[in-house]
């Protein structure tokens, strides 16, 4: 008897931060059992485009089904669509504000407020710096309803050595809060004890 894969939706919005949206993508399709679904915003487009060099055609071939942004009848649209969980990877701050209050105003932040109401796992790599009131509040009302603020911050005790390694130091935790497997960081193990005299 075959077993269904697990579904994860990856929207992709126009913070900048394109490549985590786009590594995600890489790493979740050599994952065995993980169909992805994507979704990205006409900014978030643009920002593919600008920072990453890659055409869409690219970047669609990542996914194993891709949703116009627009299509607020598409299937992760609704409750019914059983998923794992979303990610949207980068977060920009108008998305932010749209998922913290509820606007489903199109398909990426409609399949947000599905996984909210659904009580299913929503990651936001929120982008931006330095922060303002209306942006810590919408965090806040956002981790109240249950999602998960997940900013990029690089953990320089691993040591990175490039951008990829930073990339996918976040990356490492996003996964682990959908519990992927991966191997993209070290985990850390803790400190020996200082030696006494």
């Amino acid at each position: 008897m075959s077993t269904a894969p697990r579904r994860i939706v990856v929207g992709i919005s126009g913070a900048s931060g394109a490549i985590y949206g786009v590594r995600l993508l890489q790493e979740l399709r050599q994952v065995t059992g993980i169909e992805t679904h994507l979704v990205v915003s006409d900014a978030g487009w643009r920002n593919v485009d600008e920072e990453q060099g890659l055409d869409r055609a690219a970047i669609e071939g990542l996914a194993h089904q891709v949703h116009d942004v627009r299509n607020v009848g598409a299937a992760i649209a609704s409750g019914s669509f059983r998923c794992a969980g979303m990610v949207i990877a980068p977060c920009s701050m108008r998305t932010l504000a749209a998922v913290a209050h509820g606007l489903s105003d199109n398909l990426l932040t409609r399949a947000a407020d599905v996984m909210l109401k659904e009580r299913r796992r929503l990651v936001l790599m929120v982008r931006e710096s330095p922060l303002n009131m209306a942006h810590l509040r919408n965090m806040v009302a956002v981790t109240e309803m249950g999602g998960i603020v997940c900013p990029p911050v690089p953990a320089f005790y691993l040591r990175p050595q490039t951008v990829a390694d930073i990339v996918d130091q976040s990356l490492a935790r996003v996964l682990d809060l959908l519990d992927v497997p991966h191997s993209l960081a070290a985990r850390w193990s803790g400190q020996a004890p200082p030696l006494t005299a």
